[in-house]
């Protein structure tokens, strides 16, 4: 297989962009409404794949089987769709990675949690929405990560075998999810990375600290 052959699959929130601004100030509008104190983004961060549930975990200390949580679930994402791309951008270096992809007939798209009516506005504000070969949100399927359905119907969408995709993540899940799709993992260390076991332990294919190391690390995948 060659880097021609190959298809490139990323997680959205703390891979592909750093939406962990907007999602903390989210939450500290909604803790604001309880009459509660705000919460630093240094405390949010590392929650932040996991969504609505990550956030109100860190901000109320609730799961999402207690009766106060699908009000206060609702309530977040509505505030979160008023300010989707107020703070969120692409990571440093990540323009220039797509770009390089996109020079070297590498197709590549987003499969990310995070339902489309966030997903889509948030990568149009992101300026990236037309240049992705698939977009595969929370509910494009029946299952989420880390089922594998999601990343099957992307690899499906782009007309390409599993086995010559790569997918990039910050969360366990995200490397669970890959393997179970016969996809190879390769965990963003600079994103969230969740507050589960510890990266070098999620058993992936590879690891990368910035954007621009993935072309080298996909070449020695590839290889």
């Amino acid at each position: 297989m060659t880097m021609k052959q190959a298809a490139v699959l990323f997680d959205l929130d703390g891979t592909l962009a750093d939406t962990a601004a907007d999602l903390c100030g989210a939450l500290n509008q909604l803790l604001a409404e309880a009459g509660r104190p705000p919460v630093p983004l240094s405390r949010t961060r590392r929650y932040t794949s996991s969504g609505a549930r990550g956030m109100i975990a860190a901000g109320f200390g609730l799961s999402a089987d207690d009766p106060q949580y699908p009000a206060l679930k609702d309530r977040f994402l509505e505030i979160y769709g008023t300010r989707l791309a107020q703070d969120t951008r692409l990571f440093e270096g990540m323009d220039a990675l797509l770009n390089q992809l996109d020079e070297a007939g590498v197709p590549w798209g987003v499969v990310t949690n995070k339902i489309a009516r966030f997903t889509q506005p948030l990568l149009q504000a992101l300026g990236v929405a037309a240049r992705a070969s698939v977009v595969v949100s929370g509910d494009t399927t029946p299952h989420t990560k880390p089922h594998p359905a999601p990343l099957f119907f992307a690899a499906t969408t782009m007309d390409i075998d599993p086995s010559r995709c790569f997918y990039v993540g910050d969360d366990f899940r995200d490397v669970q999810a890959a393997h179970a799709a016969g996809m190879r993992a390769i965990v963003a260390l600079y994103g969230y990375l969740g507050d589960g076991p510890a990266p070098e332990l999620w058993g992936a294919d590879a690891s990368i600290s910035h954007p621009r190391e993935l072309p080298r690390t996909l070449r020695g995948l590839v290889s």
